[in-house]
């Protein structure tokens, strides 16, 4: 696992991870590369699209707070890679 995916893990695990843990979400980080932090959704929050969106704002505003080199979030549902939910700043999605 490279430094900035481990600083990003820190972070959400910090400033993030106690908020989703209340209502049994959990939040993995699959990788963080060209701006883009790739998250992974799980539990309640991660099978409805509105709340992936509104975990995935927040998520991202913290991020780019604590980690300026993340510009944006990519989120995808424990679900199905077929519910995959972009969200972007300024940017594309993550070059896959």
């Amino acid at each position: 696992m490279d430094n900035l995916k481990n600083r990003v893990q820190d972070v959400l695990t910090r400033e993030v991870g106690p908020a989703l843990a209340m209502d049994g979400t959990k939040l993995e980080v699959l990788d963080v590369s060209n701006g883009c932090a790739q998250i992974r959704l799980g539990g309640v929050c991660g099978t409805c699209p509105s709340s992936i969106m509104a975990a995935v704002m927040g998520i991202e505003e913290i991020l780019r707070q604590h980690v300026p080199e993340v510009e944006y979030v990519e989120a995808s549902p424990l679900t199905s890679v077929l519910l995959t939910l972009r969200v972007r700043i300024e940017l594309g999605p993550c070059d896959a």
